[in-house]
């Protein structure tokens, strides 16, 4: 049978109804992305400047920020905008791709924090063949996985989605475009892509939560025999990547491990792993590492003494 598609917009019912609480939400929502693009736009820039990128580790969280500048400007943009605006509409094309940009960005952080994880584990737990195991090549290689993986992800999302007939209602509630608000839009029968929806986010977000929860719980185990400073150092890193895969993983479980069912804080609970963790994450990383934070002294002092 032809698909028939009727629906050329959406509509987002965004967080409230009511003017006074969309201008507060404005007005909070706003910090945070900006707070989101100065703090990973100075992680990149420091890394890159005071040449850290030479370790695996910071190599890596060039890239988390980077993913994160991404991830969160895939929906913090238009939901800043509609909270002032009348007409809270987003064309079928650009719900697509809104869809794609938060399933590619989303899924490309969760493979990247493992990866990070593992970088962790080899640092800390085979230190004498760290050098030879997380090579540039294999580092390269690791990051291109991520990023690929990401693609066969959010394009079996986009599948679900784009191969059903919408013909109204075309109201979304919701903040941004996602799968499962999209479903119960469709003018067919969406179980399967539902299904597939939870098994496939729900197993690539559990599946890596479990071998983060083991790498860590592997890593700390481990450091019982280092000495004192040795393990200050190693916790001081690891509690780092523990509160931000605990910040960004329960909501994203919460989320998707159910069946096509939706809840009125859903909205809330997705604000979480797509604008709060963006945000938290150069602050986390900045706050718990003195290496970073001497390398912008350094560069904020460079900076001071060309001006002069």
């Amino acid at each position: 049978m032809e698909k028939i598609n009727n629906v050329t917009e959406f509509e987002l019912l965004g967080f409230s109804q009511n003017v006074e609480v969309q201008k507060a939400c404005f007005v909070i929502f706003f910090l945070f992305y900006a707070i989101n693009l100065v703090g990973n736009s100075l992680i990149m820039l420091t890394i890159c400047f005071g040449k850290l990128y030479r370790s695996p580790m910071y190599f890596f969280l060039t890239y988390l920020s980077l993913i994160d500048l991404c991830y969160s400007s895939v929906t913090a943009p238009k939901m800043i905008r509609d909270l002032i605006s009348e007409r809270k509409t987003i064309s079928y094309e650009g719900c697509v791709m809104q869809l794609f940009g938060v399933h590619f960005f989303g899924s490309t952080e969760i493979f990247l924090l493992t990866v990070m994880a593992y970088d962790r584990y080899v640092a800390i737990c085979k230190p004498l063949h760290y050098v030879k195991i997380m090579n540039w090549s294999v580092c390269n290689k690791m990051l291109v996985s991520t990023w690929v993986g990401g693609i066969i992800h959010s394009m079996i999302q986009l599948s679900l989605v784009v191969r059903l007939p919408f013909c109204g209602p075309n109201v979304i509630d919701h903040y941004f475009c996602d799968v499962h608000p999209m479903l119960k839009l469709a003018c067919a029968n969406a179980y399967v892509a539902g299904v597939v929806d939870t098994a496939n986010t729900g197993t690539i977000t559990v599946g890596c939560f479990l071998v983060l929860l083991f790498s860590y719980t592997i890593i700390l185990w481990s450091l019982r025999h280092q000495s004192k400073e040795g393990r200050r150092k190693a916790l001081s890193t690891c509690v780092s990547h523990i509160v931000v895969v605990i910040i960004f993983f329960g909501p994203s479980i919460f989320i998707y491990m159910r069946p096509d069912i939706t809840f009125s804080g859903d909205k809330m609970v997705a604000i979480f792993y797509t604008n709060i963790t963006p945000m938290l994450n150069p602050l986390i990383y900045t706050l718990r590492n003195s290496v970073v934070k001497n390398a912008m002294k350094k560069l904020w002092s460079r900076k001071v003494v060309l001006q002069k």
